[in-house]
């Protein structure tokens, strides 16, 4: 796309979309929000720019190479969490078990940040490489045959 207008928009909008994204992740245990829903305004954000400027150019700023790693990562940071309180001797995220000796519930807050962030990097990755997959297909019939 060659509009002038909508590329500069985009690219003013981009840094306020994935600012608002962190915003909703590290807020999420305090209001609403959390890793979901800031993995999808995190990939909002580069569909905007895929929309824009094309999709090879999102693709050379986010790879899908670097996707699937940060898919691996989320899964492990969730997981992680919940396997680091069972051999702390607690059940399956059970968050106290993080600092039980914290009067604060300290536990509670760093279980919840690292599961979440971890939900936020893998719906974010996952929502881009759905994306790129169904954008970056070669269509069946051309245009020209129908």
């Amino acid at each position: 796309m060659d509009h002038l207008i909508l590329k500069v928009t985009t690219k003013l909008l981009f840094a306020p979309i994935i600012l608002f994204a962190l915003y909703v992740q590290f807020h999420g245990d305090y209001g609403p929000g959390g890793g979901f829903q800031a993995g999808v305004i995190f990939a909002v954000a580069f569909i905007l720019h895929a929309f824009c400027f094309g999709l090879a150019e999102t693709k050379k700023v986010l790879p899908q190479k670097a996707l699937t790693i940060a898919m691996v990562l989320g899964l492990m940071f969730y997981a992680g969490t919940g396997v680091a309180t069972l051999l702390l001797g607690g059940n399956f995220l059970a968050y106290t078990e993080i600092d039980p000796q914290s009067t604060h519930h300290a536990g509670q807050h760093y279980g919840i940040l690292l599961v979440e962030w971890g939900v936020g990097v893998t719906v974010a990755s996952t929502m881009l490489t759905i994306f790129y997959h169904f954008t970056g297909r070669e269509p069946d019939i051309d245009q020209e045959d129908w």
